[in-house]
C-alpha cells in the first residue's frame, strides 16, 4: 500500500508540474518536443497507475476537451489544407471522401450519390467536415461515431447544431457526445440507399464500434471504418480492454473477408510499418508496403485504404497465429494452453513493445 500511495503522489506531482510549466514550454518548440517525448517515456515506463491517471484526466474530465480544442487549433494552423492529400473513392452510387483532420486523424464522408444523402464517420474537426459537406453539396443525415475519445467525437455537437435532423449513432457503452441512436453489435442502419452494420469491437474503449458499409449492391467490396480498432499495420492501444477482448475484436474484423477495404481513424502507416519491420525482418510483403508508404508520405499522400487481405500479410496484430512472429518475440505455447489464450499473450507482448517503440521513437 505504501508503494501504491507513493506512486499516486508521484503521479499527481507529475501532472501538477506539467500543468505549471505548460505555458513556459509553449514558448520553445524544441523544449516542447523534448517534454512530449519525456512524458511519453514516463507514461510507458512508470507503470499502470500514472498511465491510468493520465487517461482518466483525458477521457473523463474537462481537461480532455480543452486538450482536444488545443489540438484542433494547432492543427488548423499547421495544416490549413489537412495533413495529407486524400483521394476520394467511388463505386456506382457511392462516394467515400477521406477528410484529413487534426495532425493525423481521418474523418470520412460517405455519400449516396443518387439521393445526395451522406454520413460522416468520426467528425473530429467540424469545420473541415462542414467544408467537405458543402463542397460535395450533400445533406448530412448521420454521424457514425466509433468511440468517445474527443479526437473522434469532438465535432458531434457543432455538426448537430448545423444539421438539426442529423442522427448520431454509436455505442451506449461509451459516453459519446450528443448520441441520439445507440446501436448494438450487428445492428444495421440506413443512410439514403446505403446500409451500414455496427460491429462491436471493444478493447480500445469499452464501447468501441466499427461501422461496415455494404457496398455489394453498388459493385464494391465491404468497407470497414475501423476508428481506433485497426490501422494500416497497427491497432489501437488497450485503454479499456484486455488483450483477450482486443483479440476477439480483431478476429471479428478479419472475418469480414480479405477484399474488405480498411479505412482507419489515423494516418499511422509509417510508424506502424517501421515497428512491424523490427519484428519480422524477412517479410517481403512488409518490405514492399513500407517502401510504398514511405513514398506516399514523402509526397504527403494518404495511405488509405488498404485491404484486410493485405493487412494479414504484414500487420503484427493480425499475425498472432504466425510462428515466425511468435519466435521473433521469444514466445512458445504452454502445455495445455488454449490456442487463443496463447494468441492473446502474443498480442499483449506486441502491444507492449509497440507502446515502448512509440514512446522512444
Amino acid at each position: 500500500m505504501a508503494g501504491a500511495r507513493c506512486r499516486a503522489v508521484l503521479a499527481v506531482g507529475v501532472v501538477t508540474c506539467g500543468l505549471g510549466v505548460a505555458a513556459w514550454l509553449g514558448r520553445c518548440p524544441a523544449l516542447r518536443r523534448i517534454a512530449r517525448r519525456a512524458a511519453a517515456v514516463i507514461m510507458a515506463l512508470a507503470g499502470p497507475l500514472v498511465f491510468r491517471l493520465g487517461y482518466s484526466l483525458y477521457a473523463r474530465t474537462r481537461l480532455g476537451f480543452l486538450f482536444y480544442k488545443r489540438q484542433v487549433k494547432k492543427a488548423r494552423e499547421r495544416f490549413p489544407h489537412g495533413h495529407s492529400v486524400s483521394q476520394p473513392l467511388g463505386f456506382r452510387g457511392v462516394k467515400i471522401v477521406p477528410i484529413p483532420v487534426l495532425s493525423n486523424n481521418y474523418s470520412y464522408l460517405v455519400i449516396d450519390t443518387d439521393s445526395g444523402h451522406a454520413a460522416v464517420v468520426d467528425p473530429s474537426d467540424p469545420l473541415a467536415v462542414q467544408a467537405a459537406i458543402e463542397e460535395e453539396g450533400v445533406m448530412l443525415e448521420a454521424i457514425l461515431c466509433t468511440h468517445k475519445h474527443w479526437d473522434h467525437s469532438g465535432g458531434n455537437a457543432a455538426l448537430l447544431q448545423q444539421h438539426g435532423s442529423c442522427k448520431v449513432y454509436g455505442s451506449a457503452a461509451d459516453a459519446i457526445p450528443e448520441l441520439t441512436h445507440p446501436v448494438g453489435d450487428r445492428e444495421k442502419l440506413s443512410v439514403g440507399c446505403l446500409t451500414f452494420e455496427a460491429l462491436a469491437t471493444p478493447g480500445h474503449t469499452v464501447g468501441h464500434t466499427a461501422f461496415v458499409l455494404d457496398a455489394g449492391p453498388f459493385g464494391g467490396p465491404p468497407c470497414l471504418f475501423s476508428g481506433d480498432l485497426l490501422f494500416l499495420a497497427g491497432c489501437g492501444r488497450l485503454f479499456e480492454g484486455s488483450p483477450e477482448t482486443m483479440l476477439a475484436s480483431l478476429d471479428a474484423a478479419v472475418g469480414l473477408g480479405e477484399d474488405t477495404l480498411l479505412w482507419p481513424g489515423h494516418e499511422y502507416a509509417l510508424e506502424c510499418l517501421s515497428f512491424a519491420r523490427l519484428l519480422e525482418l524477412d517479410n517481403p510483403a512488409l518490405e514492399q508496403k513500407l517502401l510504398w508508404a514511405t513514398q506516399q508520405r514523402q509526397e504527403k499522400r494518404s495511405t488509405c485504404p488498404s485491404t484486410l487481405g493485405e493487412e494479414r500479410t504484414y500487420n503484427p496484430f493480425l499475425r498472432t497465429h504466425r510462428r515466425e512472429l511468435q519466435e521473433a518475440l521469444g514466445l512458445q505455447q504452454g502445455s495445455g494452453e488454449h490456442h487463443d489464450a496463447f494468441r492473446a499473450r502474443v498480442l499483449r507482448e506486441v502491444r507492449r513493445r509497440k507502446d515502448l517503440y512509440k514512446a522512444t521513437s
